[in-house]
């Protein structure tokens, strides 16, 4: 017979899990832009702040400290699937209008963790899926072409500068009890 007890029942973790929660890859920071207002042009800046609970400064959408979108990233690699899909050469970053573009790590590793850029600490808040205004800025076919390729979304955990060529690493994630 089982025995009553108050801490929860642990179970070892599964291969599957030590493999989701192990990032080896260590990833590029290519790419900065900054909307400064609603529909602006993007500045695309060498360097930003990340400030701590609000996101990049100068970016029109870091003006709350409760967004969990205070961040957009999308991988460089999917600017190139995307134009693929609408039988172009890559998209250019500003197009998707993302914050940060990365090379070099799947950011979809990232969606529900932390990571770091360079000294900053951010945690993947989600999926950043496309928007109608992809139709708009891609032209027929941009919002089919930009499903599932997106990026992620994150919050600024600590603050610090981001700069072009900054390493993007996962931190390392919590292990389970070996039961």
């Amino acid at each position: 017979m089982p025995r009553a007890t108050d801490e929860p029942e642990t179970r070892p973790e599964t291969l599957m899990e030590s493999l989701a929660r192990s990032i080896p890859q260590v990833g590029r920071l290519e790419w900065i832009g900054l909307s400064p207002e609603r529909r602006a042009a993007l500045i695309e800046p060498q360097q930003a702040e990340a400030r701590e609970g609000t996101g990049l400064e100068g970016e029109h959408h870091a003006r709350s400290g409760r967004s969990k979108r205070q961040v957009t990233l999308i991988q460089a690699e999917h600017l190139e699937v995307v134009g693929a899909l609408l039988g172009r050469e890559p998209i250019p970053p500003g197009v998707v209008r993302r914050n940060l573009v990365v090379r070099g790590i799947n950011l979809q590793g990232l969606r529900d963790r932390r990571f770091r850029i360079g000294e900053v600490l951010l945690e993947g808040t989600g999926p950043c899926p496309p928007c109608s205004r992809m139709q708009e800025n891609l032209g027929e076919g941009g919002y089919h072409a930009m499903r599932g390729h997106g990026g992620i979304t994150a919050r600024v955990l600590e603050g610090g500068v981001l700069r072009i060529a900054d390493p993007v690493r996962a931190e390392a994630a919590p292990t389970r009890p070996a039961g």
